[in-house]
């Protein structure tokens, strides 16, 4: 069933819990994800990043996405993470996605504000939820990313406080202490900051870098306010992680016999996250 994220954050809200968002660039991983998700019988958010355009165009993946989302046995949002432009977000919604991310974090303050409800005021024609970002989250989806320090890319609360108002966003990605990515050295959330965000925005928060942080502070962090977790590099790592143990255990002539391992290893990974989300 598609919905937008709206409604999957208010099912996140009631339940005090969070709603995994996954990237799914290509069919293998989208395939594991709502195997994951259809097995949980829980809401799910899946996703194309206009980053990874290079690797599946979102003119090919996206109606996919969309199809397989109504289809499905339970809440699915499909949703652009951070689009870049507002062509590419416009297209996104021409396809059918739910939702979407406009990540003007790296601009000056007052573009991110103007782009943002330009954003805002598009999606709305097309019944679509909008998700922003303010701060930076450093790093990319995809790409080692060695980290030290991110202190100086942290939200302010009040900042954040005055974009959602001037912006009207349904969801806002602050920078709390996670970076995308694979993680060089021991991330350190800023779980004071979340709550004082969640108290000053009045919107649910998103987490990204979800991948790498522990249970024990991934749960935290959603206790303190975070509804949405953006969740890829280590999900997908565990599909090659799934190749190279078939490689090793037999010789291998098809092709499929590599997705389908890949796709059982990307799934039983997601289904941890989802129970990790879920505070099981």
């Amino acid at each position: 069933m598609l919905v937008n994220m709206k409604s999957v954050l208010e099912y996140a809200g009631q339940k005090q819990c969070c709603i995994g968002a996954f990237d799914t660039p290509n069919l293998e991983i989208l395939m594991a994800v709502l195997n994951a998700a259809e097995k949980r019988k829980e809401p799910v958010i899946i996703q194309h990043a206009q980053l990874h355009e290079p690797e599946m165009p979102i003119h090919v993946i996206g109606p996919i996405m969309v199809r397989m989302a109504q289809e499905a046995d339970v809440p699915v949002c499909v949703m652009l993470d951070h689009g870049e432009d507002l062509d590419y977000v416009k297209k996104a919604l021409d396809l059918g996605f739910s939702a979407v991310m406009f990540d003007g974090s790296s601009r000056p303050y007052e573009e991110n504000v103007r782009l943002t409800r330009e954003t805002v005021r598009l999606a709305g024609q097309y019944g679509a939820s909008v998700e922003a970002e303010i701060g930076v989250v450093t790093g990319h989806e995809g790409k080692v990313f060695e980290v030290t320090s991110v202190e100086e890319a942290y939200t302010d609360p009040e900042l954040a406080a005055d974009f959602v108002k001037a912006t009207g966003i349904d969801a806002l990605a602050a920078s709390v202490g996670t970076v995308h990515g694979f993680y060089a050295t021991k991330p350190k959330l800023d779980f004071g900051r979340i709550e004082t965000i969640r108290e000053m925005t009045g919107v649910p928060l998103v987490m990204h870098g979800g991948s790498g942080i522990s249970v024990e502070d991934t749960q935290h962090a959603i206790r303190c306010g975070i509804r949405k977790i953006n969740y890829f590099s280590y999900m997908s790592n565990a599909g090659v992680k799934g190749v190279q143990k078939l490689l090793a255990e037999k010789e291998v002539k098809y092709f499929h016999d590599l997705a389908n391992a890949a796709i059982r290893a990307m799934e039983e990974d997601v289904l941890q996250a989802m129970a990790m989300f879920a505070l099981e």
